[in-house]
């Protein structure tokens, strides 16, 4: 039987409505980037290209927002687990965030050494910063697909960890974060 949760064990609308919509363009942005580097070139990849750095700039601006929602609004909720699980949990959270982090100053600096400015769905364009260096760009781009690979590994466990409390050790901690309890 699942542990049912009370509304002040949940946490707000907000966390919750930051994380899916995370996790949802981390996992557009890899699908995209994937599609992007093994599609054959007759995919309008130019089309795939604007959306997957678009979709960047969406997720830079999600990333400032929820961290400064979490840093002044959102409801802290402790560890549900203890221990070594508490630890886990922790470190696996905070180096969520720190890969996000990276693979959002890595997409913007690969985009700048590569000489070119970000348009977001056309509505607006961001300069370069940066003069082009090719080589420079080789290395962060290498560094942004590493972090994409880290992160979706990571990711995976987190998921992998949601799903073990659900349906194996049945103690609401899913529920914390589901839009609707159940």
């Amino acid at each position: 039987m699942t542990t049912a949760i009370s509304a002040t064990d949940r946490y707000d609308r907000t966390t919750i409505g930051f994380h899916w919509l995370t996790a949802a363009l981390v996992l557009v942005l890899f699908g995209s980037s994937l599609l992007w580097n093994y599609a054959p070139r007759s995919w309008g990849l130019r089309w795939l290209e604007g959306t997957h750095v678009s979709l960047g700039i969406a997720l830079a601006a999600v990333l400032v927002a929820r961290l400064i929602w979490r840093l002044v609004a959102g409801r802290k909720l402790e560890t549900a687990v203890g221990g070594v699980a508490a630890l886990a949990s922790r470190a696996v959270h905070g180096l969520l965030y720190v890969l996000l982090a990276a693979q959002v100053a890595l997409g913007f600096g690969l985009r700048w050494l590569q000489g070119e400015t970000f348009s977001f769905f056309g509505l607006f364009s961001i300069p370069s910063l940066f003069d082009s260096n090719r080589e420079l760009a080789h290395q962060f781009e290498q560094l942004h697909n590493l972090t994409a690979w880290a992160m979706i590994y990571l990711v995976a466990g987190h998921a992998a960890a949601a799903l073990i409390h659900r349906y194996l050790l049945r103690d609401g901690v899913l529920q914390r974060m589901l839009p609707m309890a159940g």
